[in-house]
């Protein structure tokens, strides 16, 4: 059914004559009649009576009349929306971080709501592993995550920043006079370590495998704080990234700077395969403006 035709026949009903019509809609009379026979051929029955310049609508007619004004309304309702949304009037971002993430992007989260207050912002919690799941079955648009080293096809990736990685040791006399661990070191401790969904538990089970060994993993968990809190106990290591180690100093633990030392790079990740909605697009523009020597 031609959207155009029944455009025209609601016109010419509305306005109650040919003459009316054919000047609201800039085109000639004929020009709507034959609209008007195009559309009572597609539908296979009349849909008004003629009597010289006189016409009133048929039953098919009326019906026709009626859902054709609903689906115009629906037709202009979504060419509004779409404007809108290629405006950023409206939209959905769907942001994975990890617990550990959030707060160093606060400042960006904010911006991004300044600039685009209209579009709704979920922000989902996970892991490394976990949003690169995420991302492949498009629970979230776009993530904030730990980068890998390794090439992976399935995304592209946006790099923002980089830290080392310490270890947090009790405050006992036995790491204070130590200025730099090394793994080694760290052999028969007890490791409280991150869940398995966490790319950074990975990267430290291959350092310490580098080292000869096997990590001790009495406890993981995805709080961070907990960790820490079980290494403040009296024995034991975990580590963290250095924005968070500010948080920890002279809290009962030591932080320690590692000899062969992790790097904590952070960047966008996002599927290459699926749409990218505009509200996304405009959160990864947002970061590369943020990073102008980042490279995808």
């Amino acid at each position: 059914m031609d959207i155009k035709a029944l455009r025209y026949f609601v016109e010419l009903i509305k306005q109650k004559s040919f003459t009316k019509a054919s000047e609201r809609l800039f085109v000639t009379q004929p020009t709507i009649s034959k609209m008007i026979k195009n559309l009572e051929s597609s539908i296979g029955q009349p849909l008004i009576y003629r009597e010289g310049r006189r016409f009133w609508l048929t039953e098919a007619g009326e019906i026709v009349y009626q859902r054709a004004i609903t689906l115009l309304e629906s037709l202009e309702q979504m060419h509004a929306e779409l404007e809108d949304l290629e405006q950023l009037q409206r939209g959905h971002l769907r942001l994975g971080i990890p617990p550990m993430v959030g707060h160093l992007y606060a400042a960006l989260i904010r911006r991004y709501k300044q600039q685009y207050p209209n579009v709704e912002l979920t922000i989902v919690e996970y892991g490394g592993k976990r949003i690169k799941q995420a991302l492949m079955e498009g629970e979230i648009d776009v993530a904030l995550t730990m980068l890998e080293s390794q090439r992976d096809n399935d995304f592209s990736k946006l790099a923002l920043d980089n830290y080392p990685v310490h270890a947090i040791v009790p405050n006992t006399s036995k790491w204070r006079g130590i200025d730099v661990l090394t793994w080694e070191a760290l052999e028969h401790e007890p490791f409280y370590i991150y869940t398995k969904e966490f790319t950074l538990s990975e990267f430290i089970d291959q350092r310490c495998q580098q080292a000869g060994f096997r990590p001790q993993v009495s406890a993981r968990s995805s709080q961070w704080d907990f960790l820490v809190a079980l290494v403040k106990s009296g024995n034991g290591v975990t580590f963290l990234p250095q924005p968070l180690c500010h948080r920890v100093k002279d809290d009962g633990v030591l932080v320690k700077p590692m000899a062969q030392s992790m790097q904590w790079s952070l960047g966008l990740i996002w599927h290459t395969q699926r749409y990218i909605p505009k509200a996304a697009e405009a959160w990864i523009t947002l970061c590369r403006d943020a990073t102008p020597t980042s490279a995808a």
